[in-house]
């Protein structure tokens, strides 16, 4: 039998390169033994290695039957190396390259998901000028959206350079501190209430769109957000399947479904949400999750019976069947 060369692609260009080495990492030792596993490194500066040594993509892709994308956020989760794979010709697991670069575009993904129906935290989107005027730009803002503020940048993911503020003082630095990770920021309105995620798994179990139970998010004492040291050390509390009413569960479940439909995703997601008073809110939508030993979503797959290397294997077959 002559197993299918799977290129396991991490490392990348963006602020998530070493979250991106672990996800993909372990996506090598729990590839399923049908296949044969290449470890394909992209350094910082986006040069390809494969076998430790340095090589060209196309080089690379004589070699490998389809790739599986662990990369994380800029770069790896916006369209980019998506679009570079479509240059390729071979398959990949996650979401293609329009997708992607809606997911990761925070303002142009909101309007979608308001389009769907669904409802998400009031905020503006601020730009850089030339003057680096935050001051003002805070003043502008707290015209239009009460406090408190979340601000963050408009292009990332796992909650890199999210920046808490209660008065126009703290929403000025946050905003000065923000435009040095991006040009483009999103500031909404800090909504307070328990905090979810739900997965995604495409032609799953019979189901086009199959919604994993939603796990609760219950962050360390004292901390107002789930940023991104807390996804990774280990130190937030996990409760998977969540404390939810049925009704709760059905509805996440239903809004993770609307959310990865809105944005045209293919394979996996997962949808981070916020329970208010005024009901559920949408807070993003992650095309490419980690799946780190501390990630939610190999927690959840866990939950329903599905073990690491049968959703690897479930994600390789359809990117090979070209679904």
């Amino acid at each position: 039998m002559v197993k299918a060369r799977v290129g396991v692609l991490r490392g990348g260009l963006g602020h998530e390169y070493e979250v991106s080495l672990v996800t993909g990492q372990s996506v090598l030792e729990h590839l399923p033994v049908v296949y044969r596993g290449r470890d394909i490194l992209i350094d910082r500066a986006g040069v390809w290695h494969l076998g430790g040594l340095p090589t060209a993509p196309v080089r690379v892709a004589r070699q490998v039957d389809v790739f599986f994308n662990a990369l994380h956020g800029e770069y790896g989760e916006d369209g980019k190396i998506q679009s570079e794979l479509d240059q390729l010709g071979l398959p990949y697991t996650g979401s293609g390259t329009a997708p992607s670069a809606l997911g990761m575009n925070k303002e142009m993904s909101k309007d979608l998901f308001r389009r769907a129906g669904l409802k998400v935290p009031p905020g503006l989107v601020v730009r850089q000028d030339e003057s680096g005027d935050s001051s003002r730009v805070a003043r502008e803002v707290f015209n239009k959206i009460s406090p408190p503020w979340v601000v963050k940048p408009n292009d990332r993911g796992s909650s890199v350079g999210l920046f808490f503020a209660r008065s126009i003082g703290d929403l000025g630095q946050a905003i000065t501190d923000g435009w040095v990770i991006s040009p483009v920021l999103l500031v909404e309105h800090y909504l307070r209430g328990r905090e979810a995620t739900a997965g995604v798994i495409d032609d799953f179990r019979g189901a086009e769109h199959y919604a994993l139970p939603p796990i609760e998010i219950r962050r360390p004492a004292g901390k107002l957000l789930w940023d991104y040291q807390d996804k990774y050390s280990g130190e937030t509390s996990e409760i998977c399947p969540g404390n939810f009413s049925d009704n709760e569960k059905h509805e996440l479940e239903k809004l993770a479904i609307t959310a990865h439909r809105a944005l045209g995703l293919r394979h996996y997601s997962r949808s981070d949400f916020i329970l208010t008073n005024h009901g559920i809110y949408l807070l993003e939508t992650n095309s490419l999750p980690g799946l780190t030993k501390e990630s939610l979503l190999p927690k959840a797959l866990k939950a329903v019976g599905c073990s690491y290397p049968n959703f690897l294997e479930h994600v390789i077959t359809l990117a090979l069947s070209g679904r």
